[in-house]
């Protein structure tokens, strides 16, 4: 099985360095430009005989059109982003001095749960047990997907690599190919 993982372009809190999981925003107008300038620069993964999936989320469904144009797809779910919960489009400036927040980044960041969201432990069990039923229809497939996501899915397939969650995570309108079968992947 071929699993490509990729990572949804660039928003407005990308830009401004916001906490964005749960919230469904679109691409920014320079995220869309710079979509379609790596587009004209690098050979995207073909699509022939595919399944094609997003999270569901409007910058992933934007992503997919941007890069292959209206492809059939499905959405799921368990392929989101991480809920941040109350610091939702807050900035680390912005909360640096809320006790909630020092609370949670502070210490087992995988473990600590945001305030009315989830934990980066929480979101890797989702994302795994829907990778889990992916993979047993050993089909090969595409995924529109989010950063946290991909470095879950990352760091779970090749744990050799010791890499962190931040270190795993593609540029935006970047991923990996991956042969599952033989366990290897190469970046795009």
């Amino acid at each position: 099985m071929k699993l490509i993982l990729l990572r949804h372009g660039i928003t407005e809190a990308n830009e401004k360095h916001l906490y964005c999981g749960a919230t469904d925003i679109g691409l920014s107008e320079a995220g869309k430009e710079a979509l379609l300038r790596r587009k004209a620069q690098i050979t995207y993964p073909d699509l022939s005989g595919m399944r094609v999936v997003t999270s569901g989320m409007k910058r992933c469904e934007e992503t997919l059109r941007l890069l292959y144009g209206d492809v059939e797809h499905e959405t799921n779910a368990a392929f989101r982003e991480m809920d941040f919960g109350l610091f939702e489009m807050r900035s680390y400036e912005e909360m640096k001095t809320d006790p909630a927040y020092i609370a949670w980044i502070t210490g087992d960041n995988e473990a600590n749960v945001a305030p009315g969201g989830e934990s980066g432990r929480l979101m890797t069990q989702r994302v795994l047990a829907g990778l889990d039923r992916m993979a047993a229809q050993n089909r090969d497939t595409l995924l529109v997907t989010h950063g946290g996501v991909i470095a879950a899915i990352m760091s779970h397939l090749f744990p050799a690599e010791q890499k962190n969650r931040y270190e795993w995570q593609p540029a935006p309108g970047g991923g990996y190919l991956i042969n599952c079968r033989e366990r290897q992947f190469r970046s795009f």
